[in-house]
C-alpha cells in the first residue's frame, strides 16, 4: 500500500492537468491548482501551500489565505519546516505542533492557524526551487510510508507543468516581440511616406533621412517615425 497511501486518483487526475496550456497559463496558476489539488486530494490534508524561489525572489501560494500568512509569517521569524526544507534540500516533517521543540515560535504561529502537524517537500524545478506544504488539523496525518511516491509523483508532474508554462511563455514572448516588431515596422512605412511626400524622394532616401536623423537625436528608427507621424496626425486635424 506504500505506493497510494497519499495518492488517490482524483490527486493523479489533477496533478497530471497541472501541464495542460491556456491562455491564463502562468506560474501563478499552476501553483494555484498544485495546492487546490493537494489540499482535496492528499488523504488527511486539511491545507496545502507552495513556494516558487527563484533568484531569492518568492512567489507564495496556498489553498487558504490563512496558509499563505502562515508560511509568510515563518520567513519572518526566520524558522519553521520549510526554511529547513529549503536549507537542508530534503523533506521536513512535524508530527504535532504542541509536542515539537525545533521551533517554539513557528509552533505558536502553526497552533494560531489551527495546524497540528505539517510536511514540507522540496521540488527542484530547475532554475528554480519548489517547496511545496501540507496541513493538518490533525497530529500524525502524513505517514512516512506514503511520503515517497507523494514526491515522485509531485517531481514529475510539477516538473511537466512547468516546462511545458516555460515553453508557453516563450513562444508568447516570441508573438509579442513579432507583434512590435510589425507595429514598428508600420509606423516607419508611415514615416517614410510623410518624408516622401513633402521632399518628393524615394523610399530609400526617405529612410536614409530618418536614419541620420535618429542617429543625431540618439532615439531609435521607429520611435522618431512615430514621432514624425504623431505630429503629422496633429497638424492634419488642424
Amino acid at each position: 500500500m506504500e505506493s497510494t497511501a497519499m495518492i488517490t486518483p482524483g490527486l493523479a487526475r489533477d496533478l497530471a492537468a497541472l501541464g495542460r496550456l491556456g491562455e491564463d497559463t502562468s506560474t501563478e496558476r499552476v501553483l494555484r491548482g498544485l495546492t487546490t489539488a493537494l489540499a482535496a486530494g492528499v488523504p488527511g490534508c486539511s491545507g496545502a501551500s507552495a513556494e516558487h524561489w527563484r533568484d531569492n525572489r518568492v512567489l507564495v501560494s496556498g489553498s487558504h489565505s490563512e496558509l499563505i500568512m502562515l508560511v509568510e509569517g515563518e520567513r519572518e521569524i526566520g524558522e519553521g519546516p520549510s526554511i529547513e526544507a529549503r536549507r537542508s534540500g530534503g523533506r521536513t516533517t512535524v508530527t504535532d505542533v504542541l509536542k515539537e521543540s525545533r521551533w517554539p515560535r513557528y509552533d505558536a504561529l502553526a497552533t494560531r492557524w489551527g495546524v497540528r502537524s505539517v510536511l514540507v517537500l522540496p521540488i527542484d524545478v530547475a532554475p528554480a526551487q519548489l517547496l511545496v506544504g501540507l496541513y493538518s488539523v490533525r497530529p500524525g496525518s502524513f505517514s512516512p510510508q506514503g511520503v515517497h511516491s507523494l514526491a515522485d509523483m509531485l517531481t514529475e508532474q510539477v516538473a511537466v507543468a512547468m516546462d511545458n508554462m516555460s515553453e508557453f511563455e516563450e513562444v508568447r514572448t516570441d508573438a509579442a516581440q513579432l507583434q512590435e516588431a510589425l507595429a514598428g515596422r508600420s509606423v516607419i512605412d508611415q514615416a517614410k511616406g510623410i518624408i516622401m511626400q513633402t521632399s518628393g524622394c524615394g523610399p530609400e532616401q526617405a529612410f536614409e533621412e530618418l536614419r541620420k536623423i535618429s542617429q543625431h537625436h540618439q532615439v531609435k528608427v521607429a520611435d522618431l517615425a512615430r514621432l514624425l507621424v504623431d505630429e503629422h496626425q496633429r497638424k492634419s486635424k488642424r
